[in-house]
């Protein structure tokens, strides 16, 4: 009987699993795709190419896309590898870890590009030029690979024999020493403090100026929308940084729907953020918007076409 027990638990430990991936990955390619609209949309329209607020825009789409592919595979490695080479382990961290942090400071400097332009018109052209948007996300990806390298770094320090080893590849497994908890708080704490000043500060300059303006009280007020939804998404974001936290509260409170709260925590704090990228430019931004939906459009037609063709 004990033994017909556990292959019951074994079968459901294994269709909870499959249901969780099934639903992960199913996620990630519904975000990746609506995504990859925007992305197709924008190269396929040159008028955005010269304007800072797109190239910054669809920067953030491609960083989500590519930190939603790899926080996927992830998530699925958890379940089906259980002994992935360390070093393999590392780049794939490293990689989610830069484009996670990628994501916060996009989010700042786009608020920084609606406040200059909404609080200083005059300079915006002057401040805001291609060149100097470019050479901010170089800083951006920059700054955002720094966390991962202190990590791998204090990592080959402590046990330089780690590229020999396997484990499952989880921050959590690898990065496991009271050093790399110390070093992820203080990081955390400063990015996390930067950007929401940032936010904070860009909100209310624009809240300012829409009250004082007696024109163009429009695209204040839908600048100062936006920012406001940057910080939603930027608390949906920050939700992951006290995983660690819930999932003790979790242990404590609920242990017997520990693992489906845990599962619900990830969709909420890392692919649910991705999906309100294109909601607050994309469909919200006219101009982008009617640019989406005519390349749409030609290509159902030339779909139409060649099917009746044939």
């Amino acid at each position: 009987m004990n033994s017909t027990m556990l292959q019951y638990n074994a079968q459901d430990r294994f269709r909870d699993a499959l249901i969780r991936n099934v639903i992960v990955v199913i996620f990630g390619l519904t975000i990746n795709s609506i995504n990859g609209v925007f992305v197709f949309t924008f190269f396929r329209s040159s008028v955005f190419y010269n304007d800072p607020r797109y190239i910054l825009y669809i920067h953030l789409v491609i960083n989500d896309m590519l930190m939603v592919f790899v926080s996927v595979s992830l998530s699925v490695m958890a379940y089906a590898w259980r002994n992935v080479p360390i070093p393999f382990c590392v780049i794939l961290l490293l990689i989610a870890s830069k484009t996670h942090k990628n994501t916060l400071l996009t989010l700042a400097g786009m608020s920084i590009e609606r406040y200059i332009a909404i609080c200083k018109p005059l300079h915006h052209h002057q401040i805001c030029t291609v060149r100097r948007t470019y050479i901010l996300i170089s800083l951006i990806w920059s700054v955002g690979v720094l966390p991962g390298l202190a990590d791998f770094i204090l990592l080959s320090v402590i046990d330089p024999s780690f590229y020999t080893k396997g484990t499952i590849c989880t921050a959590s497994r690898l990065y496991n020493t009271p050093y790399h908890e110390e070093l992820s708080k203080y990081m955390t704490g400063i990015y996390t403090s930067v950007v929401c000043l940032i936010l904070i500060y860009t909100y209310c300059q624009v809240l300012i100026t829409a009250r004082r303006a007696s024109s163009d009280k429009s695209s204040a007020k839908k600048a100062q929308s936006t920012i406001l939804l940057h910080g939603a998404q930027l608390l949906l974001c920050m939700l992951s940084y006290i995983t660690g936290y819930l999932e003790l509260m979790y242990a404590q409170l609920l242990p017997a729907d520990r693992s489906i709260l845990l599962f619900c925590n990830y969709l909420l704090t890392n692919l649910l953020p991705r999906l309100l990228t294109p909601l607050i430019y994309g469909v919200r931004d006219k101009v982008f918007y009617s640019h989406m939906k005519g390349i749409v459009a030609r290509k159902l037609v030339i779909v139409k076409v060649e099917s009746t063709k044939q």
